[in-house]
């Protein structure tokens, strides 16, 4: 492919973060993927590519199927389709090599005993989402951001009425380079819709340095 040639639609996905309660906070199940293949190394929650037997009407009732399917696939944990709470979607930048539009949903553990295969998920464990941040394990962006939202939540009820405050957050990344760092950019940004992250004003970005954790802001104004 030459750089000239438009690049091929991103694929549709979904994630879905099982949560247990813990003591009136919560822990969410966070799986590591092997080395080998996509999102080498890193933390991540169950979740995969939508596939075209995922049963639905259109796009979101598809990617949870999808959600549920890979729930079962990967850690042995069945979720039940109703349980199922939208949290966010994420658009990629267009200049990301493998692009996948993901949905993130939420559910509650329906108390299935958690089974790895060892080879594509090498380690599973139950955490809570601000100790997950505190203790820099690897993950992307999204992960990230979603864990730094669950930990604002504090409980599953929490959560429940954050999402209804912010309703289904639509993350579409917009990439930028500042002071020696990649910055990503979302709505809400004071640079988002210019592209320049150097303009004052509210923040809605992570800003990534090599070697350093991943810092995420976000502001009113």
């Amino acid at each position: 492919m030459n750089a000239s040639d438009p690049l091929p639609p991103a694929r549709p996905a979904a994630t879905v973060i099982v949560a247990r309660d813990a003591g009136g906070e919560f822990e969410i199940l966070f799986l590591k993927r092997s080395e080998v293949g996509a999102f080498a190394g890193l933390w991540v929650f169950p979740g995969g590519r939508v596939d075209d037997a995922d049963p639905g009407h259109d796009e979101l009732s598809r990617a949870a199927a999808a959600a549920v399917r890979e729930a079962a696939e990967e850690v042995a944990v069945r979720v039940h389709p109703d349980s199922l709470i939208t949290l966010s979607h994420w658009t990629p930048p267009a200049i990301a090599p493998k692009r996948y539009t993901t949905w993130f949903f939420v559910a509650p553990w329906t108390g299935d005993e958690v089974q790895i295969d060892q080879h594509e998920i090498v380690d599973a464990r139950w955490v809570r989402p601000a100790d997950a941040i505190a203790e820099g394990l690897p993950m992307a962006p999204p992960t990230h951001v979603t864990l730094v939202t669950l930990a604002e939540a504090g409980s599953f009820d929490g959560l429940t009425q954050l999402i209804g405050q912010r309703g289904v957050e639509r993350f579409v990344t917009v990439p930028a380079q500042h002071d020696g760092a990649l910055v990503l950019l979302w709505e809400n940004d004071s640079g988002y819709e210019s592209g320049d992250p150097t303009r004052p004003g509210a923040r809605h970005r992570m800003v990534m340095r090599e070697g350093l954790p991943h810092r995420y802001e976000r502001t009113e104004q």
